[in-house]
């Protein structure tokens, strides 16, 4: 091996020993109040674990996933900044309508439009906002779009009901629950 291959080969290792090292910085016994004024995620924590800060954040960083936190737990599994179980299930729910667009690492499902075959003057587009990694009706945005065929064949903006964007929300949210459930009992 050459002196480049060798000086490689020690960075690799020297960054891969640096991660490591980070991977336990920051751990520490610190007692967290029940809520925090002004903190979205106030209300009763779900488990007696406190949240590790480091310099990488509440929980730090997790390398390959085997920390085994919370949020991981949560989540349905490391790597993604989502919410896994939300993510499959809105997936599940729009699977007859095309994508135009999926970003997992952002949490954006963009749908193309879509004409129910039995109203084919009809069309809808949805876009789908996963907000966070854990499994919280707050953690769910829809946003639905309608248009009609006007007379002369271009289409034209019609309102949607409030409340269809909360059933769908809804119907996400309730299987992604049954995903959880199932993915607990293997």
């Amino acid at each position: 091996m050459g002196r480049t291959g060798k000086r490689t080969l020690a960075l690799a290792a020297l960054v891969g020993a640096g991660a490591i090292a980070l991977q336990g910085c920051g751990a520490s016994e610190a007692v967290y109040p029940e809520s925090v004024p002004g903190d979205e995620r106030a209300g009763p924590r779900k488990s007696n674990e406190p949240e590790r800060e480091t310099v990488f954040g509440p929980g730090g960083f997790d390398l390959f996933g085997l920390g085994g936190n919370r949020a991981s737990r949560d989540s349905g599994g490391p790597g993604l900044g989502i919410n896994s179980f939300l993510w499959r299930a809105s997936l599940d729910t729009i699977s007859f309508m095309p994508l135009s667009s999926a970003d997992p690492f952002g949490g954006v499902i963009i749908t193309d439009w879509y004409a129910p075959p039995e109203t084919p003057d009809e069309r809808f587009k949805m876009n789908i906002y996963i907000l966070g990694r854990e499994l919280r009706a707050d953690g769910l945005r829809v946003a639905v779009f309608r248009q009609n065929r006007i007379a002369d064949g271009r289409w034209s903006d019609v309102p949607v009901a409030a409340e269809t964007g909360t059933n769908l929300e809804n119907q996400i949210l309730t299987r992604a629950r049954q995903l959880r459930v199932a993915s607990a009992s293997r």
